[in-house]
């Protein structure tokens, strides 16, 4: 099970991952858990490693007792929080990582002693990569081999904006790819810094998008049930 602590326009979440099996997960969301069905993709080709600070040859198998902490998606290496030699416990956080504009939690899925390093910070990582290993510690169980990256379903197409943002104008803009769920304003409203705009949902979670301002709505570009992709503009703000 892996473990994630973030906020999304200001609001906390507490989210928990935990495989079912090939092609479910069960998200957990600030107590609310959910069935995921996911698509496995084919192993990328392996990126060049920086030498780790004191890891053993890469051929070298993984005993027993040592485990290794793996990136549980694409992302970028923003801190370290351990070094080698240091004693962790089950749940302590090693590293942070941000992806999808969202600062993510690496923590140790055992007790153990870090044994080496493999990630730096700033290192652009894969889902899988190896961030850290322990030893002293159990190894998870192995995940299962990815299969045959299964028939792609054609992307739903977002629908075109009703009009562009002016020159110089305020947008409320998407902060990751989702649907939209409910519109909260109207064109001519006054709102105030942090009102909900708009409810987002996004890897099976909803969003507030909320006000970055004070002002009046000028224009709402998007409707209930719009697909939208990171960074298209949803609400204008004059």
């Amino acid at each position: 099970m892996k473990d994630f602590k973030f906020k999304i326009n200001g609001t906390e979440y507490t989210a928990s991952v935990e495989e079912k099996d090939d092609n479910m997960v069960q998200v957990t969301v600030n107590g609310n858990a959910y069935s995921v069905e996911i698509e496995r993709e084919a192993p990328a080709a392996p990126m060049a490693r920086p030498a780790a600070v004191a890891a053993p040859a890469a051929s070298a198998p993984v005993t027993a007792a040592s485990a290794k902490i793996s990136a549980p998606l694409p992302g970028n290496i923003t801190k370290i929080l351990v070094s080698v030699g240091q004693k962790v416990q089950k749940g302590d956080v090693v590293m942070t990582m941000e992806a999808m504009k969202m600062e993510n939690n690496i923590t140790a899925e055992a007790d153990g002693t870090v044994k080496a390093i493999v990630a730096q910070v700033g290192q652009s990582v894969n889902q899988g990569d190896v961030l850290v290993e322990l030893e002293g510690a159990a190894a998870p169980a192995a995940a299962p081999a990815p299969k045959a990256a299964p028939k792609a379903e054609a992307p739903k197409a977002a629908p075109a904006p009703a009009a562009k943002p002016a020159a110089g104008a305020k947008t409320v803009n998407a902060p990751l790819p989702g649907t939209i769920t409910a519109v909260k304003v109207a064109n001519g409203q006054a709102v105030k810094k942090g009102d909900v705009l708009l409810v987002m949902e996004a890897m099976k979670m909803a969003n507030d998008i909320t006000a970055e301002c004070d002002g009046t709505v000028k224009n709402v570009f998007v409707q209930q049930g719009a697909s939208v992709n990171v960074g298209d503009a949803l609400v204008e703000i004059a």
